[in-house]
């Protein structure tokens, strides 16, 4: 059965405007972690599955309760060992079912009973239990001995402290369509850290108020097919082509659901016609190897420089400025570290030049002139310390 199409006239305006209201409060216990929120956000928008790579200890599993919380859905999560049974994730076998001749699992508090899934560690999954994950991930199908079962999945969130290398685990990761590497908060935003991790442990977040519904879940997937993606098909065809030209292969798995993410980015932004800007999703669908991520992020800002991106982009450089700015006032005259922060420096000037000459919008236009003037002085700073 195919996907129903809403008729664009008929929207609910109310509707449109309810992913980002669940994004604002999906982030709001934590610090750091707005991205993050999104891909859980888009995971839902689009029915697929999201793996976020990095340390323990970043609000992964948090987010994920969370998200089912402001749901108000059944949430299952589990780290997996190469020992983890099947029974483990799918239920016991029923005795008295099998008893009577009937194959049958309880399933409940299991994943085949859950709506949103959290699975730690993903790819330590044996073969015993990856057959079945992939016609769960694919199919919304658990095949298990005589029986097939529906599962009413939306979406599984996997974590993993790795890319996997493994040949047998090249389908499991390639239908985790979204895929983000979790870095852990930097220094700049510890203070605000401490202040809502200790909000947390107080119990202050404890309470969540729901924002959305699974019905709603359901009407937002509808409009994520009734959006117009004509206008961004062959900026999206010419990426393509770049990326490969880059060494950077998607599979034609990811090429097809790149438009879903594309238009789940557009509803979430509540637009039924896609943007340029929505082609930033990629970002989070063609990187395979972790050194990908920035290589990835760095051709499409050179590729899509919508004024947004850029001032975020600048937005970055300046955080590094700030913290070469601290570095340059604890060092002492003649330290040879010095010369290192002056090459940075030059470089950041250089970086932001091309970016002025790229783009004509005025407030990129005063940011830039705002970053040039900091370098230059932390420039008279950094030679007077060498005595140049």
């Amino acid at each position: 059965m195919g996907v129903e199409i809403l008729d664009k006239t008929s929207v609910d305006t109310e509707l449109l405007r309810k992913p980002r209201l669940f994004y604002e409060e999906l982030s709001r216990p934590f610090v750091g972690r707005d991205e993050e929120a999104l891909i859980l956000t888009l995971s839902l928008l689009s029915g697929e599955h999201a793996v976020i790579i990095g340390e323990p200890g970043t609000a992964k599993s948090a987010l994920a309760r969370r998200a089912a919380e402001l749901l108000n859905i059944r949430f299952f999560k589990y780290l997996l060992t190469r020992f983890t049974e099947p029974a483990e994730l799918f239920g016991p076998l029923d005795i008295n079912a099998l008893r009577k001749g009937v194959y049958r699992r309880i399933t409940d508090n299991k994943l085949p009973n859950a709506e949103i899934a959290f699975l730690d560690e993903i790819f330590n999954a044996n073969s015993a239990i990856l057959n079945s994950l992939l016609s769960i991930l694919q199919e919304r199908v658990l095949y298990d001995g005589y029986s097939e079962m529906k599962v009413p999945l939306h979406s599984i969130i996997a974590a993993s402290n790795r890319v996997p290398d493994e040949p047998e685990l090249d389908a499991l990761y390639d239908r985790l369509l979204y895929r983000h590497l979790v870095r852990p908060v930097p220094e700049e935003l510890w203070a605000q850290l401490l202040d809502k991790s200790w909000r947390i442990e107080k119990g202050e977040y404890s309470e969540v108020k729901p924002v959305m519904s699974s019905s709603d879940l359901q009407e937002l997937r509808k409009l994520v097919f009734s959006v117009d993606l004509s206008p961004i098909k062959q900026s999206l065809l010419r990426l393509f082509a770049i990326l490969e030209d880059n060494g950077l292969h998607l599979t034609d798995r990811r090429k097809g659901k790149a438009l879903k993410a594309i238009a789940a980015h557009s509803v979430f932004d509540g637009r039924l016609k896609a943007r340029v800007e929505d082609l930033f999703v990629l970002k989070y669908i063609a990187p395979r190897d972790v050194e990908d991520f920035e290589k990835i992020n760095n051709i499409l800002l050179e590729e899509l420089r919508t004024p947004s991106k850029v001032l975020e982009e600048l937005s970055e450089i300046e955080h590094n400025i700030e913290n070469i700015s601290r570095e340059v006032e604890k060092l002492k005259s003649f330290d040879p570290k010095l010369v290192e922060i002056y090459r940075s420096l030059k470089a950041a000037r250089r970086r932001i030049a091309m970016i002025s000459r790229t783009s004509d919008d005025s407030e990129v236009s005063r940011k830039v002139e705002q970053l040039v003037n900091r370098i230059d002085d932390l420039l008279d700073d950094v030679t007077n310390k060498l005595g140049m």
